[in-house]
């Protein structure tokens, strides 16, 4: 089992910075991949940005590129979103989720990742 704390989430005026950490817990030496989603009241969860531990390959959504950036702390064994340039539409609950396998689905959608973290909240004022 791998267990997932998201931190970092909180109140911003728009064209703010806010960093969002995910850190992991036990049987992380089988994850194959970070993603982090988030799910804006009444929509669905969408995919934000992920990151592959070993190639540390990186892909982000149209909507983050340029201003959301993903990365690792190894020393932490954390996730972290670096989330620039904040905009009232990024609002959302953020949550982390890993995967194990790399042929486990596709990185873009929920459906791909096996463990969740409970949510943190971004709130992005105009």
């Amino acid at each position: 089992q791998v267990q997932l704390v998201e931190s970092g989430g909180g109140l911003v005026q728009a064209g703010g910075s806010l960093r969002l950490s995910c850190a992991s817990s036990g049987r992380t030496f089988l994850t194959y991949a970070t993603g982090w989603f988030r799910q804006a009241s009444g929509k669905e969860r969408e995919f934000v940005a992920a990151l592959t531990w070993r190639e540390a390959n990186t892909y982000y959504a149209d909507s983050v590129k340029g201003r959301f950036t993903i990365s690792r702390d190894n020393a932490k064994n954390s996730v972290d979103l670096q989330m620039d340039s904040l905009k009232p539409e990024d609002t959302a609950v953020y949550y982390c989720a890993n995967r194990d396998s790399r042929y486990g689905g596709s990185l873009y959608h929920p459906s791909g990742y096996d463990y969740w973290g409970q949510g943190t909240q971004v709130t992005v004022s105009s």
